[in-house]
């Protein structure tokens, strides 16, 4: 019979780990046994590996584990749910009291009239929910044609078939997406590459133009949604200029475009509020997705929280809402969301990040003065750092050198976990860090960065 071993030994995860697909991966070089880390334990802002390291979660799990590890709150929520109902799904005409409440607290955060709750299981499919949903609401209304996406190239919104139709297609190399021409992706605000000499107001024009012309060119009629992250993640970290979102969302208002504001990395408290689109970037989405920080990865959840205008249309008579998952709103997964945002609220987790989260950016644009880093990027705890063979022209790094990879096993073998990406590497730790562990951080990268560009031919 076989059952969980937690005591493994790392030559036994590894042998077992041979069967494991892992995401995002070189299979072939893990076929050839390259470097792999078994993480088996982990406590506040740290985690341990089967060798008995111990590493500072720079990553946050995946821009997910907010509160920290082993958050016992958290942990008996989920042990007291399951003793009390282990499972029943959502659908027809039955809910459970885990969801419900859920539902009821996650639209009392939700800015505007955003008042009608869908779960599932992941940022991807909360993103897919939202353009299927309005796809519908836009039949309903009678305007089958009205079903394009409008989203940016540098943008990640997810990797399951239609949300990586909306991710920026380098992810989709080699890959299919569905829906050829469904998507169509905006210019990257990506100031440090794509501004040249504009000011910021310049730029931001200049990306409003672009999505005007856009909107001319496909007919408003054809438009559903234009979907965007408040910064964005997996594509490199990019900020866009002041104003930006509040914007795009007027030009989407006066075209009868929703917007949609993919908040699975930016909610609860990654930037210093529970939702960053009204807060910090003073926009009012149609929709808001989000994930990751709704249980700080303790459970996989996510929402879709669409607001009142949408719910009317779809939940008006004659029409079925034929969309579901198994796992929708699963009591487990709420129980823990409900108990993360008790501990968020009650410790007062993305008011304090108003302040640290600003001590660990300023810390990390400190290192802008190390000769490989281009620009220092992000906001609060969700930063990335790029890296450049020549700090004046911009010019990247050939794949070969693999800068960023290199970076993050000088920051490993020092005690840090930074997120690999090409020539960036990404910090989005957990949101619990103190001022002496952000020092610590900020010193390990320098050390990391300054011993691989000894080893880079400059020339």
């Amino acid at each position: 019979m076989t059952s969980f071993n937690p005591t493994l030994s790392t030559d036994e995860i590894l042998t077992k780990d041979a069967h494991l697909i892992q995401s995002f991966a070189n299979l072939d070089a893990l076929k050839q046994n390259s470097t792999r880390t078994a993480i088996v334990r982990g406590k506040g802002a740290y985690v341990y590996d089967s060798e008995g390291n111990e590493l500072i979660d720079g990553i946050g799990g995946l821009w997910c584990v907010n509160v920290g590890h082993g958050r016992e709150e958290i942990i008996d929520a989920v042990t007291a749910q399951l003793k009390q109902l282990d499972y029943y799904s959502t659908f027809y005409n039955f809910t459970h009291p885990a969801a419900a409440q859920l539902a009821e607290k996650l639209t009392s955060l939700a800015p505007g009239h955003l008042n009608s709750v869908y779960f599932s299981n992941s940022g991807s499919v909360a993103n897919d929910t939202a353009v299927r949903m309005l796809h519908h609401y836009n039949n309903r209304l009678g305007r089958p044609n009205k079903k394009k996406v409008l989203s940016r190239v540098g943008a990640y919104h997810g990797s399951t078939h239609l949300a990586m139709a909306m991710t920026t297609p380098l992810y989709s190399e080699g890959w299919d997406t569905a829906a050829e021409g469904l998507v169509h992706h905006l210019k990257c605000p990506n100031a440090y590459r794509e501004a040249g000499e504009m000011t910021e107001a310049e730029f931001l024009d200049a990306l409003a133009d672009d999505m005007r012309q856009t909107i001319e060119s496909l007919g408003a009629e054809n438009i559903a949604c234009f979907v965007a992250e408040p910064v964005m993640g997996a594509g490199g970290v990019i900020v866009p200029p002041t104003g930006y979102h509040k914007k795009m969302a007027a030009i989407c208002a006066d075209n009868d475009i929703k917007f949609i504001a993919d908040e699975v990395v930016t909610a609860f408290g990654r930037l210093g509020h529970m939702f960053a689109s009204k807060d910090l970037y003073d926009s009012q989405p149609d929709i808001i997705n989000t994930a990751k920080g709704l249980t700080s990865g303790y459970q996989p959840l996510a929402a879709t929280i669409v607001s009142d205008e949408i719910y009317d249309v779809i939940s008006a008579p004659g029409g079925m809402f034929l969309h579901g998952m198994t796992y929708s709103g699963h009591p487990a997964a709420a129980a823990a969301a409900l108990a993360n945002i008790a501990i968020m609220e009650r410790e007062g987790l993305p008011q304090q990040v108003q302040t640290t989260g600003k001590v660990f950016e300023n810390t990390l644009r400190g290192l802008e003065d190390l000769d490989i880093v281009g620009e220092v990027r992000g906001s609060h705890f969700m930063m990335g750092i790029e890296f450049v063979k020549n700090k004046d022209t911009k010019e990247v790094f050939a794949e070969e050198h693999q800068v960023g990879t290199r970076i993050a096993q000088a920051a490993q073998k020092r005690g840090l976990i930074a997120r690999p990406l090409g020539n960036i590497a990404i910090l989005s730790p957990t949101l619990i860090l103190t001022e002496e562990e952000i020092a610590k951080i900020g010193g390990i990268l320098r050390e990391s960065i300054e011993e691989v560009t000894q080893t880079l031919n400059l020339d």
